[in-house]
């Protein structure tokens, strides 16, 4: 399959920014990477609550294929740690790399 990139923007709840960084680190970012998964970067906008990163994939499954795989994996579930604790709104976008 193509490689697929999604640009993601979660805006996180008050004064969890931080936290949820540190369990994104920690947590999430090992399985995703141990899944296939590319992260291709990560930042914070401090000024809006916001948390934004670029997630692909390219392998012989499509990005949604292994992006169920990844929640439904027992590491996720082991995690005990559901966005909704700290994310008001999330974003994902498919996008296409031009330069």
């Amino acid at each position: 399959m193509p490689k697929t990139t999604q640009l993601r923007t979660y805006t996180v709840r008050d004064g969890l920014l931080d936290a949820w960084v540190d369990r994104w680190r920690e947590e999430i970012v090992p399985l995703r990477l141990e899944l296939g998964f590319t992260i291709e970067g990560a930042w914070v906008d401090r000024k809006r609550n916001q948390f934004v990163w670029l997630i692909s994939y390219e392998g012989p499954e499509t990005f949604a294929e292994r992006n169920a795989l990844y929640w439904s994996s027992p590491e996720r579930k082991a995690m005990d740690l559901s966005p909704d604790d700290y994310l008001v709104h999330t974003d994902d976008r498919t996008v296409e790399g031009v330069y």
